[in-house]
């Protein structure tokens, strides 16, 4: 922990980060300058990026990555495009490499006792103090989505919103493990969490993308460090949320996941117990296992419309959305048809459909 002096000392270096850009990236562009830092927590050391400066009023974007990645090989793509420099001028943002995954990362010694997911969610107020930050907005994948939940529920006060991609909050039953320990059997470690990444459909397409991130994580230096990430995912604790309970995410909730993604049943189950009047759902078609990877663009447009609901950047125009005749809104209801009506963004190449705006309430998009 840093005490206060060294908080003020964070504070000036990081008024030093200077945000680049100023339009969208161009080819041949430099991306924007970044600081990288590592603190020391209960729970071992931690490294995170920052990128840019406080911004007076607003909360940090925070992001927390999923296994087989790090923050760059799960993040850059989206935050490197082109349409989110508009975000990204207007927020600091926050990069947390969990531990063991950062790049160049030594491999920790045998026998090392890995946190738990729930210890990562402990190291984020260390991260914070360190930085002076007092609220943010959590962008998470994975197990990364789960670390920013279960951190949520522990310190609501400082979470002004969540996107969560891939959200699986339930523990693994009896039955998936059974069905976990008879792959291990048959499947390399690297595979195993391939398949958690990416659909069957995508993997047996073997497109560039995927012999992309299957060579990075087979060939990861810290594949033992990966492993032991993935055992603690894979003994998570049930979030226990809730629909009207007193366990729920008490902040605005856009839930991502990909048509056919691995873990699109677990995301559909977690939206069913989320207040419907908090929760915006976007299920994307086309998208395989890894949305912010493979579509960019729509996931940026649907992050800006969520930012606008919870009362920023209110002159953004919504431009990818907004060139297409085919953007309609729309109310889902949920599967149960005596719950609550909650709201539901679902995109393809053909079409989206979006709804969002105040509770209960539904906005057009248009500039």
């Amino acid at each position: 922990m840093e005490n206060g002096g060294s908080s003020r000392a964070t504070m000036a270096e990081l008024q030093e980060v200077q945000i680049t850009e100023e339009k969208p990236l161009l080819p041949g562009q430099t991306p924007e300058a970044a600081k990288t830092h590592s603190v020391e927590t209960p729970y071992g050391s931690v490294t995170f990026t920052v990128y840019g400066t406080p911004k007076p009023k607003r909360p940090a974007i925070f992001t927390y990555h999923d296994v087989g990645l790090n923050y760059k090989s799960c993040f850059q793509p989206l935050f490197q495009f082109g349409d989110m420099q508009e975000i990204i001028q207007n927020f600091v943002r926050v990069h947390v490499d969990a531990p063991g995954m950062e790049e160049g990362a030594p491999v920790f010694p045998l026998g090392y006792q890995y946190p738990s997911l729930d210890q990562l969610a402990d190291m984020i107020p260390c991260i914070l103090q360190y930085l002076n930050f007092s609220t943010i907005i959590g962008v998470g994948v994975g197990a990364g989505a789960y670390i920013l939940s279960r951190y949520a529920l522990n310190h609501p006060d400082t979470v002004e919103g969540l996107v969560l991609i891939n959200i699986d909050p339930n523990a693994k039953g009896w039955m998936d493990w059974a069905a976990h320990k008879l792959t291990g059997l048959t499947s390399s470690v690297a595979e195993m969490i391939l398949g958690h990444l990416f659909s069957q459909e995508e993997l047996s397409r073997n497109s560039e993308l995927i012999q992309k991130y299957r060579n990075i994580i087979t060939h990861a230096p810290n594949l033992e460090n990966i492993e032991l990430y993935w055992n603690s995912y894979n003994n998570r604790r049930d979030l226990n949320f809730e629909r009207g309970g007193d366990i729920t995410l008490k902040c605005p909730v856009m839930l991502v996941v990909g048509d056919q993604a691995p873990h699109e049943d677990a995301v559909v189950e977690c939206n069913s117990k989320l207040d419907p009047t908090q929760t915006s759902f976007l299920k994307m078609a086309d998208s395989g296992g890894q949305p912010q990877l493979t579509q960019p663009g729509k996931l940026t447009e649907a992050f800006k419309y969520f930012l606008q609901g919870m009362g920023y950047m209110a002159s953004s125009c919504m431009t990818r959305l907004s060139r297409s005749r085919t953007a309609s809104l729309t109310s889902a209801a949920s599967i149960d048809g005596n719950r609550s009506r909650s709201r539901t963004l679902s995109q393809s190449s053909e079409s989206g459909t979006l709804s969002s705006g105040p509770p209960g309430h539904t906005m057009e998009v248009s500039c």
